[in-house]
């Protein structure tokens, strides 16, 4: 897996395989990667114990990750940002240098792809 703070990394995993997850599984995530509640606090809400809602998330973590390890959809998502941001920022440094129509509509045509596909 690439480097990535944890609660990025879940989230980013969550967005790609979430919908694999248990009802249970994604709530729980929801709840502590999304909304920042503490095991307490989801385990007093679901009438559950705190290693309950750990064991919970846990799995779910393991499962993200082994979905990530399988099919890398994260990963190349990832990459594929990284491509478009640094082809939009060469664009931007020739765009200082000279106004070029064409030149300008690839750097748009960039910009909205990443904005459209939620890279940013």
């Amino acid at each position: 897996m690439f480097v990535l703070e944890k609660l990025a990394c879940i989230n980013l995993l969550y967005d790609f395989y979430g919908r694999l997850l248990t009802d249970r599984q994604k709530m729980f995530v929801e709840l502590y990667y999304c909304q920042n509640l503490s095991l307490g606090e989801i385990a007093e809400e679901y009438k559950v114990t705190r290693q309950a809602v750990y064991d919970t998330l846990k799995r779910a973590e393991q499962l993200l990750t082994g979905y990530e390890e399988k099919l890398g959809l994260a990963l190349k998502f990832s990459q594929e940002k990284n491509k478009l941001s640094s082809a939009a920022a060469l664009l931007d440094e020739y765009l200082n240098v000279s106004e070029n129509k064409s030149i300008r509509e690839a750097r748009d045509i960039l910009q909205e792809l990443l904005n459209n596909r939620e890279y940013e």
